[in-house]
């Protein structure tokens, strides 16, 4: 199954409620305004998002089809925020440093980004720093044999700042390319873990010159509304650049990226569409605006 696919099968509950609003549209009839909110409040793109995108299938649904409309003010936001590309690193290693709360896939996103790496062949080294869950460790350890990856790893209970300076100094020794940094899962409510992650930010930068070159944000694709709250704490604790977005393939409703984009202006760099070790995809704005909308030619 393409990605594409993956995604229209995940999107398809949004897509359906959508399609039930647009589809007298696309008849000529005046759409049902009422309806058509509710349907994106429902798809948790947010308060904010959902008006703009009311206003612009408004202001154009007399100048060309309704379902086109919306599907290109929605594509506009998410480029939007896709043109505020990330500044290239010269510096090596690379160090991408990967957050969230509990439970979202990040031990899976950092094997599957050391995998991205290593297919363009560069050189990886991943970096246990949850030293509070001992499954976190156990699972990035069955993932570095499997992948045949670099790992440095903590004792359990370690100063997680302590593990990232030893991996980053270890990194440099082996002349690591990128070394991507699981972290423990903490609630974005909770200011001493936030805390202990900006910790581990300040750490980092003093072994390698302005590491993390990237903080990803991993976000269950399916979680809604909340997803925006922990995106927005994490941007402005630690500076988020951009998110993760996983379990796309399974029943997400799909708005959380088109809140995030408008609310917070933070792409989505990576999706996950599936379980394997290659279903971590760059987001394309493109086939998920295809997908979450559909055309009028039922696609």
């Amino acid at each position: 199954m393409s990605v594409f696919q993956r995604l229209k099968e995940g999107l398809a509950r949004t897509r359906g409620r959508l399609s039930n609003v647009l589809s007298l549209a696309s008849t000529g009839e005046e759409p049902d305004w009422e309806q058509l909110e509710e349907a994106l409040l429902g798809a948790d793109v947010g308060v904010a998002a959902m008006t703009e995108l009311v206003e612009a299938v408004r202001s154009q649904r007399h100048h060309g089809d309704v379902r086109e409309t919306l599907s290109r003010a929605i594509l506009d936001l998410l480029l939007e925020t896709e043109r505020k590309a990330l500044a290239t690193s010269t510096i090596s290693p690379r160090v991408v440093l990967v957050v969230g709360v509990n439970g979202v896939g990040k031990t899976t996103t950092v094997a599957r980004l050391s995998r991205r790496a290593s297919l363009a062949g560069r050189k990886p080294l991943m970096v246990a720093a949850d030293t509070f869950r001992a499954a976190a460790t156990e699972q990035l350890e069955k993932w570095a044999v499997r992948l045949g990856v670099d790992l440095v790893r903590g004792r359990d209970g370690e100063d997680p700042a302590s593990v990232v300076h030893e991996g980053l100094q270890a990194a440099i020794a082996r002349g690591a390319d990128d070394v991507i940094v699981d972290t423990a899962g903490r609630l974005h409510t909770k200011q001493p873990l936030m805390d202990e992650l900006v910790k581990v930010k300040r750490i980092a930068g003093r072994v390698v010159s302005g590491a993390p070159h990237e903080t990803l944000l991993v976000v269950d694709a399916t979680v809604g509304s909340n997803g925006l709250a922990q995106a927005r704490r994490f941007r402005d604790v630690l500076g988020v650049d951009g998110l993760v977005l996983t379990k796309l393939e399974g029943t997400a409703k799909g708005g959380i990226v088109v809140a995030v984009a408008r609310e917070l202006g933070l792409p989505v760099r990576f999706a996950g569409v599936g379980e394997g070790e290659d279903d971590l995809v760059p987001f394309a704005a493109e086939d998920f605006v295809r997908a979450l909308v559909g055309t009028n030619g039922g696609d």
